[in-house]
């Protein structure tokens, strides 16, 4: 390589460092006024940060997803709506690289280390937006019982194959109490399952009715 090329190459590799560094103090910036206004005192002031956070996009999820468990409710619910918006808004047609990044976010939150709300809030968000690398993380929660029914109905929504094999290997390795409930689900998804009863075929009270 000539030593012109290597200074165009070179050129090129500074200026890319230098939008790179552009861009993420963008993001910064644009994370820290929203979580201002997601602590703000005001209802109106955190009404606008949340309505306006789907731009925002993935650098802001572990933020608020810390702040969901803030001790001020309406600070919390502020931030859970926010994290709201920018899943739909990550979920919108012809986002595909947006939306991998918030997954990607989000799976990361399916830890022990997070408060159960905020793992099944968080599954539900995977319910609407999950793809193949998230239905491993969800299957793996089919076994937690503070979390297996989120768990269960996240593995129902998710449109795939994979979210179907899921359920299938989560009903082989359910204990005894939890079978019917993942049948159910595989059931919704069009496979017919044999051995149990629907459960919506099983009366949940004592009658007197009696057959004709």
């Amino acid at each position: 390589m000539s030593m012109n090329n290597i200074k165009k190459v070179s050129l090129a590799a500074a200026a890319a460092g230098v939008m790179s560094g552009v861009a993420g103090a963008a993001r910064k910036k644009a994370v820290d006024e929203l979580m201002a206004g997601i602590r703000d005192d005001s209802d109106k002031v955190r009404a606008e940060a949340w309505l306006g956070a789907g731009e925002v996009g993935a650098a802001a999820v572990k933020p608020l997803a810390k702040v969901m468990s803030n001790k001020d409710i309406e600070v919390a619910r502020a931030a859970k709506r926010g994290l709201w918006k920018i899943v739909r808004h990550a979920g919108r047609p012809g986002a595909g690289n947006e939306k991998r990044a918030v997954v990607g976010k989000l799976v990361e939150l399916l830890g022990d280390e997070q408060p159960v709300p905020v793992r099944r809030e968080v599954l539900w968000m995977l319910s609407e937006i999950g793809n193949r690398r998230s239905i491993k993380l969800i299957a793996a929660l089919l076994s937690n019982r503070d979390l297996r029914e989120d768990a269960r109905m996240a593995l129902q929504r998710i449109p795939s194959k994979g979210a179907i094999a899921a359920l299938r290997a989560g009903l082989k390795a359910a204990p005894e109490d939890f079978k019917l409930n993942i049948a159910q689900s595989l059931r919704q998804r069009g496979v017919k399952v044999r051995g149990l009863p629907c459960v919506k075929l099983v009366p949940t009270k004592k009658t007197n009715v009696k057959p004709l």
